[in-house]
């Protein structure tokens, strides 16, 4: 039965399955990439609220290196660059994470694309399933009704089919950018609370 619909789609139905697939493994991809255990993790933030004394930095530091990811990349730019002024550790951090939001939002553009072009094509293959009936009209009259029901399917189940995929990659690309933008915040909050355990260890420093 979808082999059979697949083919009275037309050749428009080969574009719109493989916007279907890439929107598909985008949104596996971002789901496993996106989980906030997996982003933001409770090693780094926990031994960065538990800084106490510049003592602390080395052990802080160390548990940052131990990972991969944006929030363990941003930290390790301010833990690394802690003898250095605060206004240049504040550029480090900031240059690290314009960096690490690259791959925090990977992949979204490509999805917002999907749910984008998926309708047109289906418009596209309306348009050129309503010319063969047009064209078949032509040739045979509109006595024939099992010669014109091809173009009628395909306008239609091209139609449908580039909404079906469209709504959720949609959908995704909304729920995905959101998580991004969220996790985007936690690491400045992060960020922040770092740079403030810096700050008062500088300003110790100064004073003794």
């Amino acid at each position: 039965m979808m082999w059979e619909m697949f083919g009275q789609g037309g050749i428009i139905m080969y574009p719109l399955t493989l916007c279907s697939v890439v929107a598909l493994a985008l949104a596996l991809e971002r789901g496993f990439s996106l989980r906030r255990n997996r982003v933001i993790r409770p090693e780094i933030v926990s031994v960065i609220e538990n800084i106490q004394g510049p003592e602390d930095v080395g052990l802080a530091l160390s548990v940052c290196r131990q990972y991969e990811g944006p929030f363990a990349n941003v930290m390790s730019a301010g833990l690394d660059n802690r003898s250095l002024p605060l206004e240049e550790i504040r550029e480090s951090i900031l240059d690290q994470g314009r960096q690490e939001m690259g791959g925090l939002q990977k992949g979204l553009v490509v999805l917002e694309t999907v749910a984008s072009i998926s309708p047109l094509l289906g418009l596209l293959g309306t348009v050129l399933g309503m010319m063969k009936v047009f064209r078949e009209i032509s040739e045979v009259g509109v006595g024939q009704g099992n010669l014109l029901a091809g173009g009628i399917a395909e306008a239609i189940l091209t139609t449908a089919a580039g909404l079906f995929i469209a709504i959720p990659a949609l959908v995704l690309y909304n729920f995905y950018s959101s998580k991004a933008d969220g996790l985007i915040l936690e690491i400045e909050k992060y960020s922040n609370t770092l740079l403030k355990k810096l700050r008062g260890f500088q300003d110790d420093r100064e004073e003794g």
